[in-house]
Parts: structure tokens; sequence; C-alpha cells
């Protein structure tokens, strides 16, 4: 097992002057499952490329355990990659696929298949040995993906994407799989996905990316709690935060003809701004008889929980999303009141959109 460090480490293309990953300092523990999260382009698979070897590394440094691998190879990494698109030999068999890596390193043929055996049995896959890929499902490839990493025993999983081509309650599933095996060998894993719940319900940490810079790296709750800047409220959070712009009046934001009432010594943290972004997580919302008036779009039911999607009056079709314990049945184009849980807000400062805490 090994840790993994990240020393300002930066990839710039050819032919492009912004770096696609940008001086990225990140500290991967032992034994750590470590998420890289954000939209598209924000260079979660360029920086796990560049750990895996196969991206150049302009500026900085790569290191597993105490080896400095920035410019080895990516067969001297001891690292074993699980890509999105499994990436399985069509003419060989379940069992060829997951030994093929052991080999081509020359490991005699009784302890390959001891290995891809002990592999078989966590995954589930003793039966399927014999088959040729094309005779599984997605999900069964998936696991012959994993299988082929499992077997080298490497200090690393890198993991690309590896659930985007399962269906939802498939993803739902193998995700789970992945966590609780990745926690029995104890491997150090970075895992990469532009599925902020993916995240949230996999990773020990999670690192959020957007456009080469790390934003914050925490726990999946911290994260959701007390999230850093602007950007990463509104990414962490299903359905995602309420950010409504505010007008900053004496003892609290105003938004429309209504008054959030929030402490002075923390709207003096706004300093010279005549506006705030107020955060306003979904489940932080309740219904009162005065509040921010919402007309109701539709209210979306899923049985345990109620989701009301509406329009803030008096705003510029500021949309407002908020979950509601009571099943209601108040129809398209009613009005109501929602006030925030004054504990539960978050504020952002609107010139350099981070948090602004007391």
């Amino acid at each position: 097992m090994a840790t993994v460090s990240f020393k300002g480490a930066s990839r710039v293309y050819p032919g492009t002057d912004t770096p696609a990953v940008d001086k990225l300092d990140l500290d991967i523990q032992d034994g750590e499952f470590m998420v890289l999260v954000g939209p598209s382009g924000s260079g979660k698979s360029t920086a796990l490329r560049m750990l895996a070897g196969l991206e150049e590394v302009n500026e900085g440094s790569i290191y597993i355990g105490d080896r400095d691998v920035t410019d080895r190879p990516p067969k001297e990494r001891d690292i074993a990659m699980v890509f999105q698109n499994y990436a399985l030999y069509p003419h060989m068999t379940v069992g060829d696929n997951m030994g093929f890596a052991l080999k081509m390193q020359g490991i005699h043929k009784d302890e390959r298949a001891r290995r891809v055996m002990e592999a078989a049995k966590l995954l589930g896959l003793e039966e399927y040995l014999d088959r040729k890929p094309k005779a599984l499902s997605g999900g069964q490839r998936q696991r012959v993906a994993m299988g082929r990493a499992i077997v080298r025993n490497p200090q690393v999983f890198l993991m690309d994407e590896p659930l985007s081509n399962l269906d939802a309650k498939l993803r739902v599933q193998t995700r789970t799989q992945i966590a609780e095996l990745q926690h029995r060998l104890g491997v150090t894993t970075v895992y990469v996905t532009h599925d902020q719940v993916e995240a949230m319900t996999m990773g020990d940490r999670v690192a959020v990316l957007k456009d080469g810079l790390l934003q914050q790296v925490d726990t999946p709750l911290n994260l959701y709690d007390n999230p850093k800047n602007k950007f990463v409220a509104g990414f962490i959070g299903s359905p995602a935060m309420n950010l409504i712009e505010a007008e900053i009046t004496d003892g609290g934001a105003k938004i429309g003809d209504y008054v959030v009432p929030i402490e002075r010594k923390l709207l003096a943290k706004a300093g010279a701004d005549k506006t705030l972004t107020l955060g306003i997580r979904p489940e932080a919302f309740r219904l009162a008889d005065e509040g921010l008036p919402v007309k109701v779009a539709v209210i979306e039911e899923l049985g345990s929980d109620a989701f009301l999607y509406g329009t803030a009056e008096h705003t510029t079709n500021q949309q407002i999303i908020a979950r509601i314990g009571t099943r209601l049945h108040n129809e398209k184009g009613t009005l109501v009141h929602l006030a925030p849980n004054p504990d539960k807000l978050h504020l952002f400062s609107t010139s350099t959109e981070e948090r602004l805490t007391a």
C-alpha cells in the first residue's frame, strides 16, 4: 500500500495557454478512497492520467509512497487502472482477461490461476470465468475489469468514471460493491467521477475541481455543511443548494420585499459589497405564514419526501427548490411562503464568491 502526493503538479496541453490541471497540491493517505469530482473540463481525468503516467507533468511532481514517479513510465508505477469502457479483449475468456497482465509479467500459470480465482470469488465471477465478454452484462464486464486490476496487487487503484456506462439501478448497486471491496482490500484508490452523488456516497474524502484548480478537499459531510465557496456549495448536494442574490440591508439580506434576518457582524464581512449570495439547502426551508413568496411550479412526490419547485416572486425568475416533509396538494400557480432556517444559512461574497463566516 502507499500514499499519493501531487506537489504543485500542472499539465498544459500543446497549443493552449490555460493549464488543464493548475498547480495541484493533494495528499492522499495510505488506504484512502479519494474521489476527484467536478464538471466536464475541470481537470479531474487529466489529474488521474498524470498519476497513471499517461499524461506528461509539465510542472511540479507526483509521488507514490516515497518514490518520485513524475517521469517514470506507467509500468514502473505499480498502479492498476479501471477504465470507463471496460477495455476487455473480446476474443479472450473472462479468466484470461483477468490474468493477462500477470501473463505479460511472466508469472507462472498456477500462480495466475490462484490469483484469478481469488479475485473471481471476491467479485462473484467464478461461474463466468470461461465465458467471453460479449456474453456478460455491463455490470459483469465492469466487475471483470475490476478483477483484472485486483489480481495485480497494485499499490494504487485508479478508476476513471467506471460506472458511467451502467443504468441507474446498477450504478447504485455497483458503487456500493466498489466501496465495500475497497474497504476490504485497503488499497489506496483514486476515483474520478462527474456525479457528485457518487462522490458523496463513496469517498472517504472528496476533492472538488473546477477549471483545473482544486476548490476544496474534505469529507463528504464537511463539503456539504461547510462549502468553502459558491461553486462548491452549488455543486455538492442533490437537489442543489438554492443560491439567491440578495441586497444587504440593515439587519438582513433583502430578496424582493422579504428580508432574511442576519447578524450584523456577519453582514460586515461582505465589506464594500452592496449584495451577497444567500445559500439555502432545500431542507432548510419550511412552510410559513411569513417568508419568501414562491409561486409553485410543480410538487415532486417521492414517497417519504416531497420537493417543491417554484419561482420566487419579485425576483428575476429565481428558481427555488424546497424539501417539504408533508404531502402537499398545491396546484401549479399557488403562492406559498417559505422561511429559511436561520441556523442553516450560507452567505457568499459577491466579489470573491468565498463563504462568509463569523
